[in-house]
């Protein structure tokens, strides 16, 4: 996560968490700093005697449940303890609840927090090609893992489908306002969610390609350790197609010119552990295309957090000659393509 900094509007915040590290068994003197604030804000909790550190995470008000927190932490217990993947540990507080309900002066209610033990190891870098096969590699397990782990009957978590990503009922906002948007914008975007659209109920829905993902993957969510992938910040998490794992991983550079040979690698590091088709494969462009447009819907909705200055109008811009390549290569495709999924073969 890249640094923020602290602003008067963020004094509400700062007493929080202050207020948050009493509700833990922590050492005195613990030193908390905002490190991100995007759906959430998280501070890292330094204690200067020992050098350890923790991440706290301050929950936005109305985005999750309480319950849907106690379901990212139940996957993330599950899978630590088959050991299929490598994630945080949230820590108990004094009461023996993993979410604590804080409040502190300026904001209207009580806002959900969370701890974990502090992750190390460096983000993966953009041109990683062998970081990539590890990233498929994790990913194709998460996604063995939760084919046959039984969740709790009281699971919940958002669903991320055509309709409440691009559709009508979007988590995120409305991808005709984002930032920039013009009258032709707006047409070459709108040609290209109704393709992903039609192409997205090709697809289907079944549990063999839609299913629990992590649903941010990219690499701001992904760290390297000594070659060990770790996957971090499940606050996304929720049922989705398999495939938008991948899209995720290339979130903000899409247009990058080693993006093609990244996405290979995923796929070979995949391959190793789970299957993927042909047709699958190449139906990685959708997802690519559908998570661009959703961050497209992300900025224009979260226009007071740095990563949306940060990208603002020229993301929204440098994603029409994306559309426009991914029209020309499945537009008139898609009105002779008789290609079935394995998802849609196994249901016949």
């Amino acid at each position: 996560m890249s640094e923020v900094e602290v602003s008067p509007s963020n004094a509400g915040l700062d007493q929080l968490a202050e207020r948050s590290i009493r509700h833990f068994a922590l050492p005195p003197g613990v030193i908390p700093t905002l490190i991100n604030i995007s759906e959430n804000a998280t501070y890292r909790l330094d204690d200067p005697a020992t050098g350890n550190r923790w991440a706290l995470r301050i929950h936005r008000e109305g985005y999750h449940s309480r319950a849907a927190i106690a379901s990212e932490l139940a996957w993330l217990a599950a899978l630590r303890a088959a050991e299929a993947a490598n994630v945080p540990a949230p820590i108990q507080g004094r009461d023996g609840e993993f979410i604590q309900s804080v409040k502190a002066e300026g904001l209207a209610n009580p806002r959900n927090v969370v701890l974990f033990d502090w992750e190390a190891g460096q983000e993966p870098a953009a041109n990683d090609v062998a970081g990539f096969e590890k990233l498929g590699e994790t990913a194709a397990r998460m996604h063995a893992h939760v084919c046959t782990w039984k969740r709790p009957s009281w699971f919940e978590r958002h669903t991320w489908n055509f309709e409440t990503s691009l559709g009508a009922t979007p988590h995120w906002g409305r991808w005709r306002d984002g930032m920039g948007m013009t009258p032709e914008i707006e047409r070459v975007l709108g040609e290209t969610v109704a393709l992903i659209e039609r192409r997205l109920a090709r697809i289907g829905t079944g549990p063999g390609v839609f299913n629990l993902v992590h649903g941010d993957m990219r690499l701001a969510n992904l760290l390297m350790d000594d070659g060990t992938v770790k996957v971090i910040d499940f606050d996304d998490c929720g049922f989705s197609w398999f495939l938008y794992d991948c899209a995720t991983t290339v979130s903000f550079f899409e247009e990058a010119p080693e993006v093609p040979e990244l996405i290979e690698a995923w796929v070979r590091g995949y391959r190793r552990i789970g299957t993927l088709s042909p047709d699958e494969e190449a139906e990685i462009a959708t997802f690519v295309m559908l998570r661009r447009i959703l961050l497209v819907a992300w900025i224009g909705s979260h226009a007071e957090t740095d990563l949306a200055r940060s990208m603002g109008v020229a993301y929204t811009q440098g994603t029409v000659p994306l559309c426009e390549r991914y029209l020309s290569r499945f537009g008139a495709a898609h009105a002779v393509s008789g290609t079935v999924f394995p998802e849609q073969e196994r249901a016949r």
